[in-house]
């Protein structure tokens, strides 16, 4: 048992409720010991099993029924122990800033868009002792210090339960999709916080603040919402194929062409795909130009020098008459014309009668 002279409690952490000096046991205030409390706590002077009054900032004496003519003659019926008891507990009032919550598990929704699904919530809030007595009977008991870390599981419970029963009745009223609630976070964040307030109240504590940073949809779901957003922003579902088609095949020739060969698309068709993705973006379709198509030269025919019938080439045959139509030798000096010439190109002799 710690005989106590001077009582007061500094917290290094920032972190801590409430605290009892001494931490453990109980501790012997003689008559004129001090009690100091700063600024943001109280403390309660524990006698018998009772809280006594409360002491706000400042230094105070502390009166108990060990009167020092008397403390060792009560001692010796005690074993040296004084029975007068007492323990000084000190609660923080100052706030708790970013404590966080958020959602273990999805929420299953039921959306007027997508039907059921499920969605995950994130955020943060300002908490701080309201009521110390309330805390002190109802939470603190017989332990030496409360940290609010081992509030933060039943808080974080709370936040959840109601914050669903929120979500769901704002979905309803107002005939929301998941997708509008990123704007309803401030509306949303000052409804739940008036539904959370009688529950912190209840602990003794006051929540003074309530966001909500982020509410989340399953993946899935997000590659719906990104998939819609490219078809709208490429002008239409055809656009957007085309796009991802050339997209597709880029990433395959970037790879090593694998992709493509097995496509039966060489690697020269996916260095030109940045023109095909760039068409793709347009928002209107472009339809392609045909260039006039070139002439095709007619078709060469002889003329048989036997009967004068015109043959197409490269027949080797007249088809009436079954002469040949190969150019044969000139008679002259041996040079090959053509079956329809009448004269030597070469030496003038003439070929056809």
């Amino acid at each position: 048992m710690a005989l106590l002279d001077l009582v007061e409690y500094l917290d290094p952490t920032g972190n801590v409720l409430v605290a009892r000096v001494p931490s453990e046991g109980s501790g012997e205030l003689r008559f004129g010991s001090q009690c100091v409390v700063r600024e943001g706590q109280r403390a309660f002077l524990c006698r018998d099993g009772h809280y006594l009054d409360m002491f706000s900032p400042g230094r105070h004496m502390i009166t108990t029924k060990n009167i020092p003519l008397l403390i060792n003659l009560i001692k010796l019926p005690f074993g040296n122990k004084s029975p007068f008891r007492a323990d000084v507990y000190y609660v923080n009032l100052h706030q708790h800033l970013d404590l966080k919550w958020g959602t273990p598990q999805p929420i299953p929704m039921r959306d007027t868009q997508f039907g059921m699904v499920r969605i995950r919530a994130f955020g943060t809030y300002v908490a701080q002792v309201a009521d110390p007595r309330k805390l002190l009977t109802k939470i603190v008991g017989t332990r030496g210090r409360l940290m609010i870390q081992e509030m933060e599981d039943q808080l974080r419970s709370s936040i959840i339960a109601r914050l669903a029963d929120v979500i769901a009745e704002r979905m309803q009223e107002r005939k929301l999709s998941v997708i509008d609630l990123a704007i309803e976070y401030n509306e949303l964040s000052e409804i739940a916080h008036e539904s959370l307030k009688p529950d912190f109240a209840e602990l003794g504590l006051n929540l003074s603040r309530f966001y909500i940073n982020t509410i989340s949809v399953p993946e899935e779901l997000e590659r719906r919402f990104d998939q819609a957003g490219g078809v709208a922003a490429m002008g239409g579902l055809d656009n957007y194929t085309r796009y991802k088609a050339a997209e597709a095949l880029q990433d395959a020739a970037q790879n090593g062409g694998d992709g493509l060969a097995g496509a039966g698309v060489g690697l020269g068709v996916g260095m030109n795909l940045g023109t095909v993705m760039g068409q793709a973006l347009n928002s209107r379709t472009v339809q392609p130009q045909t260039s006039p198509q070139t002439p095709q030269p007619a078709a060469t025919t002889l003329t048989c020098g036997s009967c004068g019938t015109s043959v197409v080439a490269p027949a080797k045959f007249c088809s009436e008459c079954g002469q040949a139509l190969q150019p044969a030798p000139c008679p002259g000096c041996s040079h090959k014309n053509p079956p329809t010439a009448k004269f030597c190109s070469e030496c003038g002799y003439k070929l056809q009668s």
